[in-house]
């Protein structure tokens, strides 16, 4: 099964919204693998963030992810990336479509609740970046073969 990082930025956790979210993809049929709540120091930031160290934006994007506390959270599933991705809706949420997590929860390009993995390369250097390999749950859900079938 694919494994992706979904982080619940510092908007989301302070608007009390991390539980509907993390609902939503568990309702989905993902499982969860790993659960923390951290505030991100800015050496983490910038190592998430190091795709964007040129771009314009990058100093706003480290300033908003350590302005409080993130929940950092792996699932695991069939297709977990592209599924995650699904559920979280466009970047902008102004253009998220509704039914989405952005699309019914965001109307900012920066401050959009939440951030997924985009391929799982990318999936897996990130889970190393925010989880050591123990704070990882292996388990079979009990309702797995009524979720994802044969």
């Amino acid at each position: 099964m694919e494994k992706t990082l979904v982080l619940l930025k510092p908007d989301c956790v302070q608007r009390r919204l991390s539980g509907a979210i993390l609902n939503r993809f568990e309702q989905k049929g993902l499982r969860l693998a790993g659960l923390k709540l951290i505030k991100p120091s800015r050496d983490l930031a910038e190592q998430h963030y190091a795709v964007h160290k040129n771009r314009p934006f990058y100093e706003s994007l480290l300033s908003f992810l350590t302005s409080g506390p993130t929940m950092a959270m792996v699932l695991e599933g069939r297709e977990a990336v592209s599924v995650v991705r699904g559920l979280m809706g466009s970047t902008d949420g102004a253009k998220a479509p509704p039914g989405t997590i952005r699309g019914d929860y965001a109307i900012s390009v920066q401050n959009n609740l939440i951030h997924g993995s985009d391929n799982p390369e990318n999936a897996a250097a990130e889970i190393a970046l925010w989880f050591k390999p123990e704070e990882l749950v292996e388990f079979q859900p009990v309702d797995h073969p009524w979720v994802v079938g044969n």
